[in-house]
């Protein structure tokens, strides 16, 4: 039984892969996904292919520290295995972690801006803020020490000048918060050329926060405790230094459901 499901989680790597590549969210043989089937064996993408045409027997076996369990002849994992287990060290709640390099995210990374302007319920409330983690050389312990203090308080991370990194509970989460960072970003793009986007007030932020709370979303979120709050900073999303109270995180099948409820209570 226990092969038959690594089977088909391969299966389910190489089907998110495809969706990653043919949404144009990476290029050539950019990107990354892993899958944790336990504490001690993870499932990964290989290096040095494009995610668009994998096949199950491309996928290789791991350990916690990113030793090769099992890996087919000519592969292996991939170079950003580090930036991997560092996130499942740090999060314990976290099943899989996926890599690209979404052009509108990648954009902002690339300028140094990081997605905090509350625009939109689905942005507010799925993702919070997704800050910038410093740069870090590819393939060294550089990028997993810069996106370990964001661990804590984020499931999205933008890379300088390399990226997007999304964690969650599943594969299928963890790839939907991609798909959410890269729309976020290229909706502040877009409006930010027509004239600038109107933001929400701290007081619908907050009420977005709340409503998120209600509803038990799982992860980590500005809702749950704002890192810009610890170190005495004006707070994400310009909640008011609300963004401390405890909450519980998110879950992707509930927002349109929630996005409906704040749109009624925000009169539009």
């Amino acid at each position: 039984m226990a092969t038959v499901n690594e089977y088909e989680i391969k299966k389910q790597i190489c089907d998110i892969g495809k969706r990653i590549y043919n949404r144009g969210m990476v290029a050539a043989n950019d990107g990354n996904i892993s899958v944790k089937l336990n504490d001690h064996e993870f499932l990964c993408t290989p290096t040095g292919v494009s995610k668009g045409f994998m096949t199950p027997e491309y996928i290789c076996k791991v350990d916690e520290k990113g030793n090769v369990i099992q890996a087919n002849a000519g592969f292996k994992p991939s170079s950003e295995i580090k930036m991997h287990m560092r996130v499942y060290e740090k999060r314990p709640d976290v099943k899989s972690v996926v890599h690209a390099h979404p052009m509108y995210a990648t954009s902002f990374a690339i300028a140094g801006i990081p997605l905090t302007q509350p625009i939109m319920p689905e942005a507010v409330i799925a993702l919070g803020c997704v800050p910038i983690a410093e740069y870090g050389c590819p393939s060294t312990e550089e990028i997993p020490d810069a996106v370990e203090k964001y661990l804590p308080y984020f499931d999205a991370v933008l890379l300088a000048n390399h990226g997007a990194l999304t964690y969650s509970d599943s594969l299928l989460a963890a790839y939907m918060k991609m798909e959410s960072v890269e729309f976020y970003a290229q909706l502040l793009y877009q409006s930010r050329v027509l004239g600038g986007p109107k933001e929400f007030t701290p007081e619908q932020v907050e009420q977005l926060y709340e409503i998120r709370r209600k509803f038990g979303m799982k992860g980590k979120h500005p809702a749950n405790v704002c890192l810009n709050v610890k170190d005495g900073k004006p707070s994400c999303h310009g909640c008011g230094g609300n963004c401390h109270k405890s909450a519980q995180g998110d879950d992707s099948a509930l927002v349109a459901e929630i996005t409906k409820r704040v749109m009624e209570q925000l009169g539009k």
